[in-house]
């Protein structure tokens, strides 16, 4: 889904640099001002009062300008696609590391904060922990906080040395040793 999406974002930035393109490929069109227009256009323009060397000049000038408008729009959105693509580049390892984060260690040393969905009855080897983010953890190890009944608490999980992570739950210290499974 999200390849699709910087697919289509860079289609749609570089969709004028084929138009301009286009544009510079037609700038031939500028070197007789007669033959591009119809002799009324030609004339309400006022330019059959011109010289041929007038015209010539004019010509000349027209297609340098639209070439020089030309390069300049171009480089223009060569470089809003280069920051673009940038961006989501960016956008996308950082969803990649979130979405990730318990499965792979990315280096990130900052806990994850959540809420426990549903209700919490104390650790016990073997526990899934479904958090609101969605991410679901299981207890690997012996840890012991029996008689606690909470709802929907505010958890915390922290990385450890060796891609281990301990989950506490906000107002007791006890951690516990769990693995992301989902």
């Amino acid at each position: 889904m999200k390849m699709s999406r910087l697919f289509l974002s860079l289609v749609l930035l570089t969709a004028p640099l084929a138009a301009f393109a286009q544009d510079a490929s037609n700038d031939a069109r500028f070197a007789d001002l007669r033959a591009s227009m119809t002799a009324e256009e030609f004339k309400t323009a006022g330019l059959d009062k011109l010289s041929d060397a007038e015209l010539s000049a004019l010509s000349a000038w027209l297609t340098r300008k639209v070439g020089a408008e030309t390069a300049r729009a171009v480089e223009q959105v060569r470089q809003e696609t280069q920051t673009a693509v940038a961006q989501a580049q960016a956008d996308t390892r950082k969803q990649v590391e979130q979405e990730n984060r318990g499965f792979f260690d990315f280096g990130s040393d900052e806990p994850i904060k959540s809420t426990l969905a549903g209700e919490f009855r104390g650790f016990a080897k073997g526990n899934r922990y479904t958090l609101a983010n969605g991410q679901v953890w299981e207890q690997i190890e012996a840890a012991s906080l029996s008689g606690v009944r909470k709802t929907n608490p505010a958890v915390t999980i922290k990385p450890g040395l060796f891609n281990n992570w301990f989950f506490r739950v906000d107002g007791y210290n006890t951690p516990a040793k769990v693995r992301r499974i989902k």
